[in-house]
């Protein structure tokens, strides 16, 4: 397993450090540009330091200054901070003058703190670089890599994350199917297994890249890699140029002078990550407060007519496949949690007569919006299934594990489509994931507000909700 060390493995949470300290540098270098010329803020210059950092801010994400630039070299990352506050730059000139006559600050002024704000935006980016490839150099906020195919791509890939220590991807070696004699001279004992072992690394989580590196040709064998990657977590890439194929948010990346296509990713990086976590931090605690007394009163409910526990805490899969554990009020006299989970059918003998009408008007699912506060659900995504559930349908149906490429959601596309409630039929399991699959490579803000408002106005209420 790759050691993710004290920085998060996912990449949006150094791009919200990006973004914050991007904010302190400019406002620390208007003021001190305010001070050099001895001048007081007033509403006025406010106005103006307000308005930039809005553009800026907004250039910054038109131009993906803030997705990852972990494989990229920083020259390019550079390039992009000095093109975004040079286009902020023009604006503010442009603005000011034109709005105000120069009435907040004089040309001086605003040319001495446009100028100084170039290297103190680039100088701390380069130092923060700087830190990191240390940091990973001495194994922190490490990721590890498998390579398929044993030729001179996938070789020249496995030597460039094994010679730029500083991107910290630890390249597990390479993986190919054919026979020993059959392989480029320079590639022999290099091949630690064939495809299957490398995909069953990945399932079992103990991979965070697999790159393909299969020539063109080998169409055919690269979609049913392909097929077989969908059952994992794992990020996957092609080598160099090839195909697309059933493309969930996609995107080029650098590693060293190799070129890479993700094909299974997250949209969730960058402003779109602190965007939907803003959003589930709005909404649950907005509906928790509107909904604390009703769920207490359901809770004395649940605890008066039934024994038992008054939340049903079930453990299922959560982003990236890692286990979350999901709270319900409880509404059945069982609480399956194991290797075997029996999904609830009409008139099932396990659910108590309260539990028949929380289920059926989704009241049951109000303590998940603890979840999402906490960080572990979202307002808006695939529904979360039991972990048994999940292992069995991962074997079924193709795809099925890249619905959790995002937080699982307590609402979601397939949802309000009426796939709600019992699946008696694998075709409605294969409807509800292509409906899944659809919402994440839809997904927009815009999308999430049509999803719960259409859940609002047609109710919590299902015929398919036992």
């Amino acid at each position: 397993m790759s050691n993710v060390g004290i920085i998060q493995a996912n990449k949006s949470s150094v791009s919200s450090l990006y973004r914050l300290v991007d904010l302190v540098v400019i406002t620390l270098t208007f003021f001190s540009t305010l001070l050099a010329f001895e001048l007081a803020p007033n509403p006025n210059t406010m106005i103006l330091l307000c308005a930039s950092i809005i553009v800026y801010m907004l250039v910054a994400e038109g131009l993906e200054l803030y997705r990852s630039w972990r494989t990229s070299p920083l020259r390019e990352l550079l390039k992009h901070v000095v093109a975004s506050w040079t286009i902020t730059s023009f604006m503010v000139i442009a603005g000011s003058y034109a709005l105000t006559g120069y009435n907040m600050l004089r040309p001086t002024e605003v040319l001495l703190w446009l100028v100084l704000t170039y290297p103190a935006l680039t100088l701390w980016r380069a130092g923060f670089r700087q830190m990191l490839t240390v940091y990973r150099k001495g194994g922190g906020n490490s990721r590890s890599a498998l390579v398929i195919g044993a030729n001179a791509s996938g070789l020249a890939l496995a030597n460039q994350l094994r010679d730029q220590e500083g991107l910290g991807i630890s390249c597990i070696g390479l993986f190919d199917d054919r026979a020993p004699q059959r392989l480029p001279y320079d590639v022999r004992g290099q091949v630690l297994g064939g495809v299957d072992q490398a995909i069953a690394m990945a399932r079992r989580n103990e991979v965070d890249y697999v790159y393909i590196a299969l020539p063109m040709s080998a169409e055919k064998r690269i979609m049913q890699v392909l097929d077989k990657c969908s059952d994992t977590t794992a990020t996957v890439s092609i080598i160099p140029n090839f195909f697309i194929y059933n493309l969930i948010n996609a995107r080029w990346q650098n590693i060293g002078s190799i070129q890479a296509l993700s094909i299974y990713d997250t949209p969730f990086q960058g402003a779109s990550d602190v965007l939907k976590r803003l959003e589930d931090v709005i909404f649950s605690s907005l509906i928790l407060a509107l909904i604390a007394v009703p769920m207490l009163i359901i809770a004395a409910l649940v605890k008066i007519t039934s024994p038992g526990p008054v939340i049903f805490k079930q453990d299922r899969y959560g982003l990236d496949g890692k286990k979350i554990r999901v709270y319900k009020f409880r509404s059945m006299t069982t609480a399956d949690n194991g290797a075997t989970v029996k999904q609830a059918t009409k008139n099932d003998a396990r659910i108590t007569p309260l539990g028949a009408f929380l289920r059926k008007t989704s009241l049951d699912e109000l303590p998940q919006f603890i979840n999402v506060l906490r960080g572990e659900m979202s307002i808006v995504g695939p529904r979360p299934h039991a972990v048994a559930h999940n292992e069995q349908y991962r074997k079924l149906i193709q795809r099925y594990m890249l619905r959790h490429k995002v937080k699982p959601g307590i609402t979601g596309w397939a949802q309000i489509n009426g796939l709600r409630g019992e699946t008696e039929t694998i075709n409605k399991m294969v409807k509800r994931v292509e409906y899944d699959l659809e919402y994440i490579h839809r997904w927009s803000l815009w999308f999430d507000v049509k999803i719960i408002l259409s859940t609002v106005v047609n109710g919590f209420v299902n015929k398919n909700a036992y």
